[in-house]
């Protein structure tokens, strides 16, 4: 195990600070790839498969496991998560960082050990939430679910135009503290990635229930959990939705595609100012100098509120 120290995470910050041209922009800016393919509301249709993916590594599911209120206070979990996420994709570059440094130190007094055999994983394997490996999962996951969406809905990407993201997002690892030659730098390098790490995952029993609380399933499942749990299955890997216990058969697969691709046309024709992430339209804003917006704050609000709807 590799964990990410302060010294090697401030270390990091300091490379990353040296090769941002416009700190005011943040480590993105609006004419990155990354903030046109991840920077409107389809991309929390992958929520799902973003979160599960990472559950399926016992390191992450047990961390979450033992040291996460997630149960207690799922809509709070959601609304810290995506503040420091959106703090580090679109915040300038301090806020970028503060919101690192704070991750970082979290996740600096979660550790321990799995208690069981899981897979490739023994009994007493110790995890550590800054180990590198299970940084790069997580980071790896969410590259991932933003192309599996959006290719859903679009089609196809120019491999060109994702080894640009690959690029791009690498500076998002950097936050974490990811050592660069720990990561991708095209996609074919990145899909070689996700296939080797697919072979080690395995969902630990407290992974499953997890996913079963997260869908909406520990007691009567909300309409917005099943629609969860059927768009989740369909871009899942088969064996994994099989070990989650995501409810999924052929006929609910095609109803996603086909909804998918009934949706997808009609949300293109929908102005960017409506759909796309609060933070990112308050990001642009911001870079433009005009104040903060009433709507995007109240839109916000709304979003976060998604996750009590999806699990009751």
């Amino acid at each position: 195990m590799t964990v990410v120290t302060r010294e090697q995470h401030e270390a990091a910050l300091a490379a990353l600070a040296r090769v941002i041209p416009e700190p005011r922009e943040g480590i993105l800016g609006p004419r990155s790839v990354a903030w046109r393919l991840g920077g409107d509301l389809a991309v929390f249709l992958g929520g799902g498969r973003a979160a599960l993916l990472q559950l399926a590594h016992p390191m992450v599911a047990y961390a979450i496991d033992h040291h996460s209120r997630t149960r207690a206070d799922i809509a709070g979990r959601f609304q810290r998560t995506f503040r420091h996420v959106f703090a580090m994709v679109f915040g300038d570059l301090d806020e970028a960082f503060r919101a690192a440094r704070r991750v970082h130190a979290i996740h600096s007094r979660i550790l321990g050990t799995i208690p069981i055999t899981i897979g490739s994983f023994r009994a007493g394997t110790p995890y550590h939430a800054n180990d590198v490996d299970a940084l790069r999962w997580v980071y790896a996951t969410l590259v991932d679910t933003t192309i599996a969406v959006r290719e859903r809905l679009d089609g196809a990407l120019p491999p060109a135009l994702k080894d640009t993201y690959i690029g791009e997002m690498n500076r998002f690892a950097a936050l974490f503290g990811i050592p660069a030659d720990r990561l991708a730098h095209t996609w074919s390098a990145h899909e070689s990635y996700m296939t080797s790490t697919y072979a080690e995952l395995a969902v630990a029993p407290c992974a499953r229930e997890m996913a079963m609380f997260l869908v909406g399933r520990e007691g009567h499942q909300p309409p917005a959990g099943r629609v969860a749990e059927a768009i989740t299955a369909s871009l899942l890997p088969p064996r994994l939705a099989h070990e989650f216990d995501l409810r999924s058969s052929r006929a609910s697969a095609l109803g996603v595609r086909a909804a998918l691709a009934a949706f997808a046309p009609m949300y293109r024709r929908v102005p960017h100012a409506l759909v796309a992430i609060p933070a990112c339209s308050e990001a642009a804003r911001r870079i433009a100098g005009r104040p903060p917006s009433r709507f995007a704050a109240w839109r916000e609000r709304q979003l976060f509120g998604i996750s009590g709807r999806v699990t009751g």
